[in-house]
Order: C-alpha cells, then sequence, then structure tokens
C-alpha cells in the first residue's frame, strides 16, 4: 500500500504548450502580465461573483505580509500585538514579526477549531489598545463567520487580515465563494498541496478595489508610479507561467473540490469513533482530512502514526505541535489561555486527500486506522 498525505495535482503544462510558446512569444513573464490579468479578472467573477478584486502574489506569506502591513499602516501609536490563534501554520506568525508585531495567540473553538470568540474578546479586554491587527484563520478551509469579523472591527477599531490559505474554492452558508463581499483582505495559498494547486502562489481577495491596488503597488516594491517607491513595498508577483496554471485550475475546480468533499464524507462515514471538525459552509475545499482520535488514543498517537506509516499511509498531527509550542515562536511570541488548543492539539490526526484517491483507498485507510487504534 502507498497512499500520500498530500498528492500535489497542478495543472500539466505539458498540456500547456501553445499558452507557454505564446507567453515566451510575448515576452512577458511576469510583472502583472497579461495571463495574470486574466486569471485575476476570472477569480472575481468566478469564485466572488463579480464582487470586488484580487490580487496575485507569489506566494500566500508575502500576501499577509503585505496584508498586515497595509493594515497596520505608518502610525501604530503602541499598537505592537496581531491577535491570532496558535492553533495555525507558522506563516501567520511569521508574517506579523516581518511586520515588528508580535502574535498575540488566542484559544480555539472546541467544535470547529477556529479562534474562540469569547477568547479573543478576554484578550481584547486586556491587550486591546495595544492590538494592531486580528489576524483569523480559516482553519482547514472552513468558512468562518467573516459578519462577526467585520463587527468586531467595527467595536473595537481594529483591522482585520483572513488568513485563508486553505479556502481558495470554500463557498460560504450563502453558496458564495468565501470572503466575497468582505471589505478587508483576505488571504488564499495556490501552493501545491492545495485544492486549488499551482506550483507555488497566493491570491488576496477584497471587496474594496481601492485596496487590492495598494497592495498590488506594495507587492512591486511600492511603486505606485514606475519605479518611484511611494508605500512600503517588497517583491510579490506571480510569474505568467503559474497565473497560467492558475487558469486551469478554475476549470477544473468544482470538479476537484466535489470529489475532495465526497472523500471527506465517506472517512466521516467510516470513522464514527473519531471526532470531526464543525464546518459552516455549503462546500469546503479539503487539503486533507482532519480529525481527533478518540480520547482514549490520545497518548498513543506516535504510535499510531508509526503503525500507518508502516503501512504505506501518509498522515501527520497539523497543527501540533500548536505555534506557542514552537521554539522561535514561543520566545518571540505571547499567549492567552490556551486549554482547547492543547486539548484538540494532542489528539489531532489528518488523512489522505488528494484529487486522485479512490474511495478504496478511502476504505484501506480508515480500515488500518481502526485497527491500529483499537
Amino acid at each position: 500500500m502507498n497512499i500520500p498525505l498530500l498528492k500535489p495535482s497542478p495543472a500539466r503544462l505539458s498540456g500547456l504548450v501553445s499558452e507557454l510558446r505564446a507567453i515566451e512569444a510575448s515576452g512577458w513573464f511576469t510583472n502583472f502580465g497579461p495571463v495574470n490579468t486574466r486569471f485575476e479578472e476570472e477569480a472575481v467573477a468566478r469564485l466572488f461573483g463579480g464582487v470586488g478584486a484580487c490580487l496575485t502574489v507569489s506566494n500566500a506569506t508575502l500576501g499577509l505580509m503585505i496584508a498586515i502591513r497595509h493594515a497596520i499602516g505608518d502610525s501604530q501609536q503602541g499598537r505592537r500585538y496581531a491577535l491570532m490563534p496558535s492553533f495555525s501554520f507558522a506563516a501567520m506568525a511569521q508574517a506579523a514579526l516581518w511586520n515588528g508585531l508580535t502574535p498575540l495567540f488566542c484559544d480555539i473553538d472546541e467544535n470547529d477549531w477556529t479562534q474562540s470568540e469569547r477568547a479573543e474578546e478576554d484578550l481584547l479586554a486586556r491587550y486591546g489598545a495595544a492590538v494592531a491587527v486580528v489576524v483569523p484563520y480559516a482553519t482547514f478551509g472552513n468558512s468562518i463567520d467573516l459578519v462577526r469579523y467585520d463587527r468586531l472591527s467595527k467595536r473595537h477599531g481594529i483591522p482585520v487580515v483572513v488568513d485563508a490559505a486553505a479556502s481558495l474554492g470554500s463557498h460560504d452558508r450563502n453558496g458564495k465563494g468565501f470572503g466575497t463581499g468582505f471589505a478587508q483582505p483576505v488571504v488564499f495559498s495556490m501552493h501545491a498541496t492545495k485544492a486549488f494547486a499551482t506550483l507555488e502562489g497566493g491570491l488576496i481577495y477584497c471587496a474594496d478595489a481601492a485596496v487590492i491596488e495598494q497592495l498590488r503597488a506594495m507587492a512591486n516594491c511600492g511603486f505606485v508610479e514606475p519605479r518611484i517607491a511611494s508605500l512600503p513595498g517588497l517583491n510579490a508577483k506571480l510569474p505568467e507561467v503559474s497565473a497560467l496554471l492558475a487558469l486551469a485550475k478554475l476549470d477544473e475546480l468544482d470538479s476537484v473540490i466535489a470529489h475532495r468533499e465526497a472523500v471527506a464524507a465517506r472517512y466521516r462515514a467510516n470513522l464514527n469513533e473519531c471526532a470531526f471538525q464543525q464546518l459552516s459552509g455549503r462546500r469546503t475545499a479539503h487539503t486533507f482530512m482532519p480529525l481527533l482520535l478518540p480520547e482514549r488514543c490520545a497518548g498513543r498517537r506516535p504510535q499510531i502514526v508509526k503503525a500507518l506509516s508502516d503501512r504505506g499511509i501518509g498522515v501527520a498531527t497539523y497543527f501540533s505541535p500548536h505555534l506557542a509550542e514552537h521554539p522561535y515562536l514561543e520566545k518571540a511570541c505571547i499567549s492567552g489561555d490556551l486549554t482547547v488548543t492543547e486539548k484538540i492539539a494532542e489528539r489531532m490526526l489528518v488523512l489522505p486527500v488528494s484529487d486522485t484517491i479512490t474511495m478504496d483507498e478511502v476504505d484501506e485507510v480508515s480500515h488500518a486506522l481502526m485497527a491500529v487504534s483499537g
């Protein structure tokens, strides 16, 4: 048996030879070229119902960096914290640190594993005057409640940047592309391992087109006018070849996500002793299948992971250790109470999902997990 945890499936460059030759003939390989522009426009139309605007970036980490920098502005007036969950990927915390902010780690909800509203409010009551930005994470592609974050932002006067790394293609509870209509930046990944897979890349969405245009200048070294830096910036532009792969992925995205949702449903049906994330949207762009082992198995997780690996099954423990347990971040950041985070992290296991995994393979993984977990 050989069932990898992640099996990247970007569009095949070998099937795009004529388009690649057109890029070569144009001599336009980056700097927001025509292929990139076409992808941004089609992404708005097909993923966000024609509302708002999109900006491609060379990866989602750079997208978070410029979105956070735009949010906090030049005058922070003692605001030095970025409120975010500890149950997330390190890129979120690193993006805040690169902006001179200290991540302030927040607990999560025990059901949907996203940032806890109660924990947020507790930390804002304690640190509010010093919080520069709130960075919620749409955990594992789940559609968090952006209406709540709009209210939070207005009530506390604090900007929001949404880390939606795994959510490109997810639909909210209204059936709209996750992020649609939200007036602050939502940052998606197009990494090879995601459901929306390219080689590497990211996409920033915002309902406010003016915000996207400022972020575009920041992604091009702060150039508002050609070669004149008027804003803080760095080089985060997406090459034309990567934009071509993104365009091609758009055409197959609905079928990709339909398959992944069917895989997730099969796991849920097979593994009724495990606990699963409570999902809030109508569609989720599953990268892999996260679950909680039964409590009786939590202490045996390393042995379970090894036993599955020995059978040729790829599994992992995202996000365990959680961010506050990473050696560098433990020293560089501060934390609120993380009781639920620790409880979830110690039982977390993620199982294989891919564009090509079969239902027979899902059943094999499920049966193997039940056998080794006892």
